[in-house]
């Protein structure tokens, strides 16, 4: 009988359970105490000034073309090697974003390319940390100290990278702004969630940016419920045309109870991580995902496996092969301009040469904490067993 292993479970346990219990009988279940703590925790791992909590990573990337006022006739430039959220926060902005294509040797977005693709209409860059691998923060400001565009907003949609470090330090506070996902099949959860952590600098002319977010995240409206809920308060303004992408106290509670067990999360992962490779460096076919280098190290959040010389269709052979066994693996990512929308929209994916020859022959391997190492080792052997299969 086969072990049934799903892809990426969350991790909850009785701490978390707890919490939110506590939130549904306080009377108090959106945004409100706990956010506020959630908040200033979330700031405090990454080593920023400032953390707004929103309801998911998708929002708040938006949130910040929104609050800059970058819109239709503005350009954007991000990468085709990514989930949806991070172009189609332009998109819904008016924008065509400008996509760059990624290494050759790497799931990361091409700097050089990127320095060329920058032009006078360029208002933000969006980069992606790809399975929770950073960008070369650093490399980004100088392309742009040195082409004396600091004008640009540098934002990292650092979905997958809560955890990750870049020169020693939480990723968090290197980019203008950073935005999470604490979706629930991320490293860490809130079940849906996300947050955007940045420096109170006043460097594009905002002297309250965690004001300004505040507002632009409840319809602009002067006073939260909370705020307004009090006896004789009920007065209030409406300041802009905000949204709404608040999160509650019930996701910030969740949040807050994985905060004392993440380090022992992410020491998990990496353990797996560990284990895939060890099988996985003996054979020539395993191009072996990034984990740790002289500056950066990743959050172990996706194990994204390449199969050297493998074909679309090869890869697809393995996913299904796997499946017959109860085990889920999965792709990250389709390139964007193979999707419908993008091709709607003029991209055509043969120009953008590596992001396709990436995600061709890659396959996305179970990483979770609760994921235990006798059953990643049964993965990573059928794995093998399955590739080699295929090769034959």
């Amino acid at each position: 009988m086969n072990k049934k292993i799903p892809f990426s479970p969350p991790d909850i346990g009785e701490a978390e359970i707890n919490a939110v219990v506590e939130v549904l009988k306080s009377g108090w279940i959106t945004t409100g105490p706990k956010c506020t703590e959630f908040e200033n925790k979330v700031a405090e791992y990454c080593n920023s000034d400032k953390a707004l909590a929103v309801n998911s990573n998708s929002a708040g990337l938006e949130l910040v073309l929104k609050e800059f006022n970058i819109k239709a006739g503005d350009e954007v430039i991000t990468t085709p090697y990514t989930y949806t959220a991070t172009a189609s926060a332009a998109i819904r902005r008016g924008i065509k974003p400008k996509l760059v294509d990624i290494e050759k040797n790497s799931f990361l977005i091409d700097l050089e390319k990127l320095a060329d693709a920058i032009t006078p209409k360029t208002k933000a860059i969006y980069t992606v940390d790809v399975a929770g691998v950073p960008i070369d923060y650093d490399a980004i400001r100088k392309i742009l100290k040195d082409k004396n565009r600091e004008d640009i907003i540098f934002v990292s949609d650092s979905a997958h990278s809560f955890g990750a470090k870049y020169k020693g330090k939480m990723v968090g506070s290197q980019a203008d702004f950073h935005v999470f996902s604490f979706h629930a099949v991320k490293n860490f959860t809130t079940a849906e969630g996300g947050a955007i952590t940045f420096n109170e600098n006043d460097k594009f002319g905002k002297k309250d940016l965690y004001k300004d977010f505040k507002l632009e995240s409840l319809h602009g409206q002067s006073k939260d419920a909370l705020s307004k809920m009090q006896a004789g308060a009920w007065k209030y303004d409406i300041v802009t045309d905000g949204g709404k992408c608040n999160l509650t106290d019930i996701a910030a509670a969740i949040g807050l109870a994985q905060f004392p067990r993440y380090e022992e999360m992410l020491k998990k992962r990496k353990a797996i991580f560990d284990l895939y490779t060890k099988f996985l460096s003996e054979k020539d076919w395993a191009i072996i995902p990034f984990t740790k280098d002289a500056i950066r190290e990743t959050s172990y959040h996706l194990y994204l496996l390449r199969i050297k010389d493998f074909s679309e269709d090869q890869r697809n052979e393995v996913i299904k092969s796997l499946a017959a066994k109860d085990i889920a693996t999965n792709v990250h990512y389709t390139p964007l301009p193979m999707f419908t929308l993008y091709k709607n929209l003029g991209y055509d994916i043969k120009d953008y040469p590596n992001a396709y020859n990436h995600y061709a022959n890659e396959i996305s391997v179970p990483v979770y904490s609760l994921l235990k190492l006798e059953d990643a080792e049964y993965v990573v052997k059928e794995l093998i067993s399955a590739v080699e299969k295929v090769m034959k």
